[in-house]
């Protein structure tokens, strides 16, 4: 038996991908396809129809079909389940990754919404970077104390520099650990909720530690 290489789509016709697209349509007996569905019927992967069309909204579009109903999900909720995504893969989330047991939405609704899986992981970097706090000079003033939750892009930014491994025991959930990220300074003890007084810690280290500030540990 000979083995072949499976055909290269970049130069297939405009007109042979949107019928592709019609004719998973007509299988799924939908008016519209979703890129999920089209991956698993289609003899093209829906990122050839993305890349050439622009989005997989716009091959929709283009195929005379209509969109599918997933523009109420806001950028933001698809950053947050990227973090949740994130604290149980303990790495940055793949594209095989994005399933029903790790992520509340597909790959195919990052490329959906962002022009491709790799543009959506950028979106969302930058959007953690926004959270940022910027160095300032250490100057003593009397200041309110910002918010004790520690919100979705914190969350991210922390994940990142620590790198989804807890920094007590070096737990990580690739080994079984629940991760969480936490206050190094407790709040209760008057800690700041800013990316320098966050870390990651796994589930025993969290627990163990309760509300002891970092000198009483060890």
């Amino acid at each position: 038996m000979a083995f072949e290489l499976e055909a290269h789509h970049r130069n297939v016709p405009d007109d042979e991908l949107l019928a592709e697209l019609r004719r998973v349509a007509t299988l799924v007996n939908r008016s519209s396809v979703t890129i999920d569905q089209f991956n698993d019927n289609a003899k093209f992967h829906s990122s050839t129809l993305a890349r050439r069309f622009g989005s997989w909204l716009k091959s929709l579009e283009a195929a005379g079909l209509e969109k599918t109903r997933n523009l109420n999900i806001s950028d933001e909720a698809l950053f947050e389940n990227l973090v949740a995504a994130w604290l149980k893969l303990g790495r940055q989330p793949k594209y095989q990754d994005m399933v029903k047991e790790h992520s509340l939405f597909s790959a195919g609704t990052y490329e959906n919404r962002f022009g491709g899986w790799r543009k959506g992981l950028e979106a969302f970097v930058a959007w953690a970077n926004e959270g940022a706090i910027p160095a300032v000079p250490t100057v003593i003033v009397e200041k309110r104390r910002g918010p004790r939750n520690i919100n979705w892009r914190l969350r991210a930014l922390v994940l990142m520099r620590d790198g989804a491994r807890c920094q007590l025991c070096g737990a990580e959930a690739r080994n079984g650990a629940l991760l969480h990220v936490d206050h190094i300074i407790p709040w209760s003890k008057g800690g700041e909720t800013t990316l320098a007084n966050l870390r990651v810690l796994c589930h025993v280290c969290n627990i163990g530690r309760s509300n002891v500030a970092p000198d009483d540990e060890g």
